[in-house]
């Protein structure tokens, strides 16, 4: 049903711009792993829109890395396990615990300046975390400031060279080899950029859902990209909700940080009723999923659209100070977080699931590597851990660069790849419309909670947008609609397919966890029935 291109071509027909290294994304993945590479390749880092426009950069929270004295790897890797609900990879958070703090330690040596108290790092605790170990800067705009130093590190080094405003519209593989990337420019014209290895760093797919904290950009490009491709893809019902962004009229959807919970911040219905106690011994600091169905329980029982987050109690100096960039842009609405319950609800944040790598960040395609939110490397399972995204890019980012070095030299043979499906007519109907609509049935029919019904409804609105593979696309935002499209599928045939609930993906008849049966990933491979493998966590 899904083509494996986009769009009709004849590569010999394209001009060919040369590289070591495509890096395909500007976030936090795509920035570091670009600058690793670039210390023995020449790279060449495509992104949509501009270097500082990605989801790293609306991260406040932090990053997750031991550092303390009173806390250890082994800690941190408990704590990931626990929140990935038996779908982690056991050796791949190992690599995350244990070579996460080398990583903070290759950002501050890159000029990201994280904060400090006393003379040491400043830390503090999010949910499900038993120890302070995130890492802040600015207060609450970490991603900010990490996207910001390394921004800078890429526009110095003079073998990494820059694309803005170009579009990856789809990879060239041959016998199941990626020889990099099918582009287009912003004049509309198209190039084939061809190099040794890929890395596809293009982030996540929020824009799935009507209510995200996720920017415009994150279309699920990478993952539709790499399916199309003939990689695995894994785990796509996992789309981790995150509890707390700011529902007030007239203002985005935006991210009231986990970091504000942990420091004391407690959740209260419209009734003024505080109401975490009752669904979890942690409180508010239960796991993301946990924490964003209570509210939406709390929101049905008092027929409301959302309930408050209250940190009043804790001193104006200490709210200004600690959470600056969420104090100023809630005071753009007219509410004062130090003084004001501030109005919130569940909105898309991440998706867990995505290209299914090994521990060296290759997917099932040769030369083609995943890295940061677009990738599956098992770390996460069912539910992300909160700020273990950032220390994820940055891990498994250097460990992509280690394994291109090793990379034979791809044959010099031309490559013989064209595809025509004969498509003539432009699509039918504006993509606005078509966006908004799949955005709303992603909402009501896979969103939070989940049932059967609900789910082939899904299917059957989403399958009548198929025709759309036969048109002639020849616009960025068809080429994102196509992309979302794919994504979106996946994201409820997986969740069709797993008859429980786990972490993230909540299914209303099949309320509870099921060990014995579901101890295990759903696959996904273009032209190939969904297959099922067994999860190593232990």
């Amino acid at each position: 049903m899904i083509p494996q291109y986009l769009i009709d071509f004849e590569l010999n027909d394209l001009p060919v711009v040369e590289t070591d290294v495509i890096v395909i994304g500007s976030g936090i993945a795509g920035l570091y792993t670009a600058i690793m590479a670039s210390a023995t390749q020449n790279v060449l880092l495509i992104t949509k829109k501009s270097l500082l426009e990605s989801n790293t950069r609306y991260a406040q929270g932090g990053i997750a890395a031991v550092t303390a004295e009173d806390d250890s790897p082994a800690y941190h890797r408990q704590d990931t396990l626990l929140a990935g609900a038996g779908l982690c990879s056991s050796a791949a958070v190992d690599v995350l615990v244990n070579e996460g703090p080398v990583g903070v330690q290759e950002l501050i040596r890159l000029g990201t300046t994280f904060d400090v108290e006393n003379g040491e790092l400043a830390l503090t605790k999010e949910g499900a975390h038993s120890h302070r170990r995130i890492l802040h800067a600015n207060g609450d705009a970490t991603g900010y400031e990490i996207v910001r130093a390394l921004s800078i590190q890429v526009e110095m080094l003079h073998n990494i060279e820059v694309w803005d405003d170009h579009f990856v519209i789809d990879l060239i593989t041959e016998q199941g080899e990626c020889h990099g990337a099918l582009v287009q420019m912003p004049d509309g014209k198209r190039v084939f950029v061809r190099g040794r290895a890929t890395i596809m760093c293009s982030g996540g797919a929020g824009q799935l859902y009507r209510y995200t904290t996720n920017p415009e950009v994150a279309t699920a490009d990478g993952i539709a990209m790499a399916y199309r491709a003939g990689a695995e893809i894994r785990d796509m019902e996992f789309i981790q909700f995150h509890p707390t962004a700011l529902s007030y009229p007239g203002a985005p959807r935006f991210l009231i940080s986990e970091a504000v919970r942990g420091e004391g911040a407690v959740l209260r219905n419209i009734r003024g009723e505080r109401f975490m106690p009752k669904y979890h011994d942690l409180q508010e600091l239960a796991p993301r999923d946990i924490v964003a169905r209570a509210i939406v329980s709390e929101m049905e029982a008092t027929g409301s659209t959302f309930v408050y987050l209250d940190i009043t109690h804790e001193s104006p100096e200490m709210v200004k100070h600690r959470f600056p960039t969420i104090y100023e842009t809630c005071m753009q609405y007219g509410l004062d977080l130090s003084s004001d319950w501030i109005p919130v609800s569940p909105a898309a944040h991440y998706m867990m699931g995505g290209i299914k790598t090994n521990l060296h960040g290759e997917s099932s395609v040769k030369r083609l590597f995943a890295c940061g939110e677009v990738s599956s490397t098992g770390v996460h399972g069912a539910n992300r851990l909160a700020s273990n995204s950032l220390s994820e890019a940055v891990v498994y980012g250097s460990r992509i660069v280690e394994r291109i070095k090793s990379l034979p030299e791809p044959s010099g043979d031309p490559l013989r790849v064209s595809f025509h499906l004969g498509r003539k007519d432009a699509p039918s109907q504006a993509m606005v419309e078509k966006r908004l609509k799949l955005q709303k049935v992603m909402v009501r029919y896979a969103g939070l909670r989940r049932n059967r019904d609900t789910l082939i409804r899904a299917a059957e609105e989403l399958g009548r947008q198929l025709p759309l593979f036969q048109s002639a696309l020849s616009k960025r935002e068809e080429y994102e609609f196509a992309n979302m499209l794919t994504a979106s599928l996946l994201v409820v045939q997986g969740a069709l397919g797993r008859e429980e609930s786990r972490g993230a993906h909540y299914r209303e008849d099949y309320p509870e966890r099921n060990d014995s049966e579901w101890r295990k990933h759903i696959v996904f491979i273009r032209d190939q029935e969904m297959t099922e493998e067994l999860s190593d966590d232990v």
